[in-house]
């Protein structure tokens, strides 16, 4: 749905016109039901990214728009960070800033990283220019307040563009000051948001689970696998 389709839905919905809530007002709903839904979770699938950075010898310090500078609207979350020989172990910034003291000679390949003012620190500093591998999180498109007309929700998938609309007829009754039915759409949007929720950060299980067997994990303790978090349901 574009933002001119939500708005006509609300029109018919609620059984008002442009005259009584304006299309600015009724963007700014749409826009407060968008935002309400990209930071109800920090890890939505399409958000999902890889980049790369290059190093500079002799300096420790990363910002988080310079790592993501290919990455349109940016990086909001750093999940991993790797090289060409190894998967780069986070540690908090105490630990890493004792163990390796920036007023210290002790530069080579990095293997460590820490965050902090959305910058990452490499430990040791790095010894020359180096490619490191990201997977992380982009920032959301805009929506909302400013959308112009043809403006889709591009970020989300189609079924959440309905949802948009729900919150939207919710506001609007409540600017008509008829609060019950603003409640129950209200309810609508939340409950329908926990399906979407459930529908699509459902973890993957790429190895099938083998019931009544002599195990019922997914990872069989013959395989040639370094060992890992084992959790209840296993």
């Amino acid at each position: 749905m574009q933002i001119q389709d939500m708005r006509s839905y609300i029109h018919s919905v609620v059984e008002i016109d442009a005259d009584d809530i304006s299309n600015d007002v009724l963007n700014r709903f749409l826009g407060e039901a968008y935002d309400l839904v990209v930071y109800s979770e920090k890890r939505w699938p399409w958000y999902e990214v890889s980049t790369t950075f290059t190093t500079a010898s002799g300096t420790s310090d990363y910002t988080l728009a310079t790592i993501g500078a290919s990455v349109t609207n940016g990086l909001r979350e750093i999940g991993a960070l790797r090289t060409d020989s190894q998967v780069l172990e986070y540690i908090g910034r105490d630990e890493g800033d004792a163990t390796y003291p920036l007023n210290s000679s002790g530069n080579g390949e990095p293997f460590r990283w820490s965050y902090w003012e959305e910058k990452v620190r490499m430990y040791p500093t790095p010894s020359s220019a180096e490619t490191i591998y990201v997977r992380g999180w982009k920032s959301p498109t805009a929506f909302g307040a400013g959308s112009v007309d043809g403006t889709s929700p591009s970020d989300f998938p189609e079924p959440f563009h309905i949802l948009f609309a729900t919150y939207g007829i919710a506001r609007a009754y409540e600017q008509q000051e008829d609060l019950e039915m603003a409640n129950s759409y209200h309810m609508m949007f939340t409950r329908e948001l926990d399906n979407l929720r459930s529908r699509y950060l459902d973890a993957p299980a790429p190895q099938p689970v083998v019931l009544n067997g002599t195990s019922a994990r997914r990872w069989m303790s013959s395989v040639n696998l370094p060992g890992r978090l084992r959790y209840s349901w296993e």
